[in-house]
């Protein structure tokens, strides 16, 4: 499902623990660090994508999390020229991305990164609320900054005394 612009509809997954740090995950095979995100499918709502995405990819369901706050609007990346499959049309050029704030209501161990068809991560760690930006690879960067700006003022209500 490609717009008319040729962005993919997607879903960005920011989990926080009660210390308000934030679920990083690695790339399977690679040295590529990233939050949770995925497809929306035809038909579907973002908050539906949302929680297909959160179990396939962290094995986490809806009863373990609560969504905070989500982006206003779609933010969206251009991809690299050479990640644009110029054979498949319609021709995807990014993604516009829904970014939803959701606190861990489970414990850690509940993490697991096999759910999926095929798993998308091989490691995950919790890292410092503002780290992502200077690890992310650099078409995203603008994006992961806007999502964790606009979301920052929520964090709040994720972190306990």
């Amino acid at each position: 499902m490609i717009d008319n612009d040729g962005f993919r509809p997607n879903v960005g997954i920011i989990l926080a623990n009660q210390a308000g740090e934030v679920l990083w995950a690695r790339r399977v095979g690679q040295d590529a660090w990233q939050f949770p995100q995925g497809g929306i499918k035809q038909n579907e709502v973002p908050e539906e994508a949302l929680y297909r995405e959160l179990y396939e990819e962290v094995g986490l369901k809806s009863d373990e999390v609560e969504v905070v706050a989500e982006t206003a609007g779609w933010l969206k990346y251009k991809l690299p020229k050479k990640y644009i499959r110029l054979g498949k049309l319609p021709v995807c050029i990014g993604q516009k991305q829904k970014w939803f704030l959701l606190r861990l209501l489970a414990e850690d161990k509940t993490v697991s990164l096999d759910h999926g068809e095929i798993p998308e991560f091989d490691d995950w760690r919790w890292v410092s609320y503002w780290y992502p930006l200077r690890q992310v690879v650099s078409f995203k960067k603008e994006v992961y900054r806007q999502a964790l700006k606009e979301l920052s003022p929520s964090l709040q209500k994720i972190v306990t005394n």
